[in-house]
């Protein structure tokens, strides 16, 4: 018998408050109050990021490239499948469908999601997955800010605060970021960027 499927959708990602060095990808059960916080990699998590705050590199990046050559042969990416969680890990299939034929191939969840947040596709897991990995948040509180409020301040290694840069020289230095693919620094700038135009 074939589990009901709980659609997912991505609120964000934020540093990870549980392992140094990664990320925190933060999904949202659709009408529900449930969140999945799933761990991934730096570049997961770039990968997945600028996408999000609508960047543009200057060289498609490997998902980009993988979604252009679906198209190129007429393959659509129908659904993402988070089906197993077990020892801290969760494991995804991506589905395809081929002139007819639906194609299975398993993934990484993080290589899963930024695929079908550039392809449109829809994510889904299980109600087991959600009540054993879920969180659930109360319709009062800050969603992705209870997860980690780090998420906007600079890093403590810049010389200068980007904090009390003008628009003009957070836009030159968001450029500048993305120009040397340094996509993790211009995340950050965007966010101080779009908090100073609010």
């Amino acid at each position: 018998m074939e589990k009901t499927k709980i659609k997912l959708n991505v609120l964000g990602i934020t540093f990870s408050q549980v392992q140094a060095g990664a990320y925190a990808l933060v999904l949202a059960e659709e009408n529900g109050l449930r969140r999945v916080p799933i761990i991934i990699g730096t570049p997961e998590a770039q990968s997945i990021a600028i996408f999000l705050e609508g960047l543009h590199p200057p060289r498609p990046l490997t998902h980009d490239l993988f979604v252009t050559f679906m198209g190129k042969v007429n393959v659509l990416l129908k659904e993402i499948f988070i089906y197993k969680f077990s020892d801290g890990v969760f494991y995804s299939e991506l589905v395809f469908s081929s002139e007819g034929r639906e194609i299975k191939i398993d993934s990484r969840t993080s290589d899963a999601i930024a695929l079908a947040i550039r392809s449109g596709s829809p994510i889904y897991t299980t109600d087991e997955i959600m009540q054993e990995a879920g969180i659930v948040i109360e319709e009062d509180d800050d969603d992705f800010e209870d997860f980690d409020n780090s998420r906007n301040q600079p890093s403590q290694t810049q010389q200068h605060s980007p904090e009390k840069l003008s628009k003009e020289e957070l836009q030159k230095a968001l450029n500048e970021a993305i120009s040397m693919e340094d996509y993790e620094k211009a995340s950050k700038l965007r966010d101080l960027l779009n908090k100073k135009k609010s």
